[in-house]
């Protein structure tokens, strides 16, 4: 341990090293010191808007990323024009601006919007739009005629006590108008910062996200999205709760997906790894029963599950209850692993039941489009632009 922070201090010394955090405090820092952009004349009602997305920093598989297009790729569709900015104050991109762009369009693509490193070549827009608590203070000086803030989970509660959980909290606190993924999320806006916000409901890609009846479903295999690299979807007890469903069904076989590396548990259990995302259909169409636990916002593996045919356990969770409804597709229990074991074992054992939780799931894909959820967020991004206008009217009166 005393080699590695020699080493370390050694490389601050030298100079190649820059620790990421400190170049983002020090950027955030200026930016909210900065003045507000200027606030642009409002486009017409009707028109088409050009939108600017500030986007974080991402990796290959990022679902939030993954939203952002696909609501880019519907957006476009109704007539909008689109732009992404890459907002990486840490410089954290392998291969430098142009190959960051490139990855951007080839991991989360295709889209028409352009797409540029950094914003120094940014001149106007008519909605400049924040998609991640990194963003905010950027966005807050851009000049556009409105300013919205694409909110897909109360990223606060992503952190323990530390500079990034307060800098997530004071995202919330610069007046940009929230468009949030479901229902939960806009209360929350409203309970906590005392935001108006307007709400869409996630998409669902229903091409590859359907039944597939030329594949037999298997009567007793659970599939558990175990992503332990992210504390919210509450994997321990998942975990435990499989354990306890072996113990009473040791003829149940446990899947698990979503993490690289060993599950470190002592039932038997085949892990599937990270599968890409075109193959994911295809297993959930194998499986009797999902099970996704989602601590914070609600997750679109429970739903593309669903879509699929597979009924799921969920967390019975605030924005879980507001996306389904209770008596809907999805069951729920609480974060127990005798409480979910229980939700399993009881879709395990009753057919009926499971054939009435797919044919509510599968409804979804119809109800759940991107096509819907971008007329939502255009509604949103037009609020955007009237709550901007009306807030300068009080400030100057």
């Amino acid at each position: 341990m005393g080699f590695g922070i020699k080493t370390k201090i050694k490389r601050l010394a030298s100079g190649p090293y820059v620790n990421d955090e400190y170049v983002e405090a020090r950027t955030l820092g200026d930016l909210l010191r900065a003045p507000a952009g200027p606030l642009l004349e409002a486009p017409d009602g009707s028109a088409p808007l050009h939108l600017a997305l500030v986007v974080p920093f991402f990796r290959p598989g990022s679902g939030g990323h993954m939203t952002i297009a696909n609501l880019v790729r519907a957006l476009e569709r109704r007539g909008h024009r689109c732009s992404l900015w890459i907002d990486d104050p840490g410089r954290r991109a392998a291969g430098g601006p142009a190959q960051a762009a490139a990855d951007l369009r080839a991991w989360f693509g295709p889209f028409a919007a352009d797409v540029h490193y950094g914003l120094e070549d940014f001149e106007r827009a008519d909605v400049a739009v924040a998609t991640g608590w990194q963003t905010v203070a950027r966005v807050r000086t851009l000049p556009a005629a409105g300013r919205a803030y694409l909110v897909q989970d109360h990223e606060p509660e992503f952190f323990g006590t530390s500079v990034q959980r307060a800098w997530a909290d004071d995202s919330y606190r610069h007046d940009l108008y929230p468009i949030t993924a479901g229902r939960w999320l806009a209360d929350t806006m409203g309970e906590l910062y005392g935001l108006p916000a307007t709400s869409f409901d996630l998409g669902i890609d229903g091409d590859r996200y359907r039944p597939l009846p030329a594949i037999a479903r298997r009567d007793d295999v659970v599939i558990a999205y175990a992503r332990s690299s992210t504390p919210r979807r509450g994997v321990p007890v998942a975990l435990a709760a499989l354990a306890e469903l072996h113990r009473r069904r040791p003829q149940t076989e446990a899947w698990l997906f979503g993490h690289g590396g060993p599950a470190g548990v002592d039932f038997p259990h085949k892990n599937l790894g990270v599968v890409p995302e075109p193959e994911l259909p295809a297993i959930y169409a194998e499986a009797t029963v999902g099970l996704v636990l989602s601590m914070t916002n609600y997750s679109l593996v429970a739903q593309e599950m669903l879509s699929c045919g597979l009924p799921c356990v969920e967390l019975d969770a605030p924005s879980v209850v507001a996306a389904f409804g209770r008596g809907g597709p999805v069951d729920f229990a609480p974060l127990d692993p005798i409480a979910i074991a229980d939700a399993l074992e009881r879709l395990l054992s009753d057919p009926a039941l499971r054939a009435d939780r797919a044919h509510q799931g599968v409804a979804l894909r119809a109800e759940r489009t991107w096509d819907r959820a971008a007329e939502q967020v255009e509604a949103g991004l037009r609020a955007a632009v009237t709550h901007a206008h009306r807030a300068a009217l009080r400030g100057g009166a």
